[in-house]
């Protein structure tokens, strides 16, 4: 699902960092070698049809690489 966020996000809170993400091999072959942090917050996203839904975000960030591989976990009301 292709998606636009709008606006910021807030209440980020960090999930997981380093060995206890599952998919950090994945992450250092494909963007390089640093703390990966896996995130979650609540955006607003602009979904391919248009309609803009209040949603909570997972992703993966480094220092110096930045934010990778957004996934929406699920739709609030």
């Amino acid at each position: 699902m292709n998606f636009e966020i709008v606006g910021g996000l807030r209440d980020v809170e960090t999930i997981a960092v380093g060995p206890a993400i599952r998919e950090v091999a994945k992450l250092r072959r494909l963007y390089g070698f640093a703390r990966w942090k896996k995130k979650k917050g609540l955006a607003l996203v602009r979904l391919d049809g248009g309609l803009t839904i209040a949603a909570e975000l997972h992703w993966y960030e480094a220092n110096g690489i930045g934010r990778k591989e957004f996934k929406i976990k699920r739709f609030l009301d």
